[in-house]
């Protein structure tokens, strides 16, 4: 399976969770409507009882016929085990449950899930023995472009235990940090405290001393956090831009009938357009040429270009009252929510295809 049909496939099952959630109030419905077709999505023949096994006998020692959900077989090697709840049922009850079925079977990979967050485990800590702490965890309904790659190290073509592993190792704790320095941002610990107070406090370091210090911590991480995002995005609009209205000679049919009013009417860019401008030549930045990149504003929608030309154009980003869009120039002109511009960033990938099929 190539790339780009996996990412279209995995975002398709990611949509399918709002819309289903609220009928979804059994365990059987999340495996039916969510898990099931997320493996599909991996490639995975569900309808294939050799190859994906519904309820694995996985026995311990005297105890007798206890089963796994679910497990993967890649040329006749167990390879997966996958225990599955209800997706409103929360999933650090159940790690305990599916650490015994690791131990009685030869499989490296073990995947705990709800049909909306999925929690990969393997043995890095001991041979044999199932971590108690996955080392990727993925909520579907905020996928990040680097969660998809490391998703895509599942899909069935492309599966390699020796490959995952030499990662995993690096991904648990990169993104244990990640949660550390996250949960420390938002509510530091004393412990978090005194350590940064011990390199820039030369007071006493009391009780009321590290209280009142906390909030300044939170502070601090915030600002750094926020001005490296100020920095890339000035860095990404440093660079030339050329900007038409959308009476240019080489305006398209569509953008010609659309906005038939433009050369009539005012256009103006908003410091939301320019955002998402500037996230688009961040995604971009590694692939081509930052001067390559230009914007023309239309009445209805931003255009974000490829060499200045609109026969080019990479995405147009739609504000409107009730949502925010942008649609890609893709082969089904996908259009895909956001929030925010930095939202645009978890379509880095489908962004990048875009422009690699205009090079």
């Amino acid at each position: 399976m190539e790339k780009e049909q996996f990412v279209s496939n995995i975002k398709n099952v990611a949509k399918r969770i709002d819309a289903l959630r609220s009928n979804l109030s059994t365990e059987e419905a999340t495996k039916t409507s969510l898990i099931m077709p997320f493996f599909q999505a991996l490639g995975y023949d569900v309808f294939n009882p050799l190859e994906f096994v519904p309820e694995y006998t996985a026995d311990m020692g005297i105890k007798k016929g206890e089963r796994v959900d679910y497990a993967i077989v890649i040329d006749n090697e167990l390879q997966i085990l996958i225990e599955a709840k209800a997706i409103n049922e929360p999933l650090t009850k159940h790690d305990s449950q599916l650490f015994r079925y690791f131990g009685t079977t030869d499989a490296k990979f073990s995947i705990l899930t709800n049909g909306e967050e999925y929690k990969f485990f393997t043995d890095l800590d001991k041979p044999n023995k199932m971590d108690a702490t996955p080392f990727l965890t993925v909520s579907l309904s905020k996928l990040r472009d680097t969660q998809i790659n490391e998703l895509y190290k599942f899909s069935k073509d492309v599966f390699n235990v020796e490959k995952i592993t030499s990662t995993a190792s690096e991904l648990k704790y990169v993104n244990q940090v990640k949660d550390y320095i996250s949960h420390e941002q938002i509510k530091p610990s004393t412990e978090f405290t005194k350590l940064i107070m011990g390199e820039v406090y030369e007071g006493r370091k009391t009780e009321n001393a590290i209280e009142d210090f906390k909030p300044i911590i939170s502070k601090a991480i915030t600002q750094f956090i926020t001005d490296k995002v100020n920095d890339k995005l000035s860095s990404a609009l440093n660079t030339p831009v050329s900007i038409k209205d959308s009476s240019s000679n080489d305006e398209s049919e569509h953008d010609s009938s659309s906005k038939s009013s433009a050369s009539d009417a005012k256009v103006e860019t908003t410091p939301e357009e320019i955002e998402a401008y500037a996230i688009v030549k961040i995604i971009l930045k590694d692939k081509i040429d930052p001067e390559r990149i230009t914007y023309r504003d239309n009445l209805s929608y931003f255009n974000v270009l490829l060499d200045n030309s609109i026969r080019k154009w990479i995405l147009r980003v739609y504000f409107t009252n009730t949502h925010n869009f942008i649609e890609l120039n893709d082969e089904n002109n996908s259009k895909l929510d956001f929030v925010t511009p930095t939202d645009l960033i978890k379509y880095s990938d489908s962004i990048i295809e875009v422009v690699k099929s205009k090079i």
